[in-house]
């Protein structure tokens, strides 16, 4: 299968690790990958925030981006998310009916990293090794608006070498949600304190999920208090194999500097 990255502006600037991970991780498992270097924010900041008119710009650009693109697979249910349920939205809001017709089309060919393995690939297993105390924080707009269900912890669950802890209130948000931990500082400081407490409490050496923004809202609150936990993108975990497991150690405290350095 033809394979086009989405590799998110986020992840491009600041956590290009992810999209090496996934696209070696595509490509092991047979697939051919292609990253259009011309691709840029999808535009979800600049809708969610009220800029819908200069968010339009942004959304035809991704769609002459990926317009003969196969299948387009990304490390962010957040910006799948937005690709899926909001663009067509965008499209009614500006009275394109051509560009509803063709986001429409393009939003059945987007996917999330894991749902495209586990409901398009139909693979549970991908060969990884990851030998690590590891708990999963499912975020929002994966779970709620993708629906991806229990598709990251069937992949967790065969991964070798993995122990995987449950993680306490894990439909609670971390408090990130893009411009609102702006916005609403003192309420998103409160769910991230309410979430780094669970993270701690399984004893894990790091905690995965499949977005890298609430990652690096996870990952300042633990590296704040010292916890010595660190935060990892599901992508990576999966693309790691036992050569690579030396490194695996610096892996996860990669994001726990990088949140740190952020903030």
């Amino acid at each position: 299968m033809k394979i086009d990255l989405f590799i998110t502006c986020l992840n491009d600037a600041l956590f290009p690790q992810t999209g090496l991970a996934m696209a070696r991780l595509l490509r092991r498992l047979g697939h051919q990958v292609r990253f259009n270097e011309a691709q840029t924010c999808c535009g979800q900041m600049h809708f969610n925030t009220g800029y819908q008119r200069e968010a339009l710009p942004l959304i035809r650009k991704f769609v002459n981006d990926f317009r003969n693109a196969e299948v387009i697979v990304a490390p962010s249910g957040s910006c799948v998310a937005f690709v899926r349920d909001l663009y067509p939205k965008a499209a009614e809001w500006a009275g394109d009916d051509d560009l509803l017709r063709e986001v429409t089309e393009l939003g059945k060919r987007t996917y999330e990293l894991s749902e495209f393995l586990i409901k398009v690939l139909k693979v549970e297993d991908v060969g990884a090794y990851y030998p690590h105390r590891v708990t999963y924080h499912p975020t929002c707009h994966a779970a709620r608006l993708l629906r991806v269900g229990d598709a990251p912890l069937r992949l967790l669950k065969n991964v070798r070498g993995l122990t995987l802890v449950e993680l306490p209130a894990s439909e609670q948000c971390c408090g990130f949600g893009g411009t609102f931990s702006v916005k609403n500082p003192e309420t998103s400081t409160a769910m991230l304190a309410d979430k780094v407490q669970s993270v701690m409490s399984t004893g894990a050496e790091c905690c995965t999920a499949g977005d890298n923004s609430c990652l690096m809202h996870i990952g300042g609150g633990l590296s704040r208090l010292q916890s010595g936990v660190g935060v990892v993108h599901l992508a990576e975990i999966l693309a790691s194999t036992e050569s690579m497991s030396a490194g695996s150690s610096e892996t996860i405290g990669a994001m726990q500097v990088s949140a740190e350095a952020l903030l």
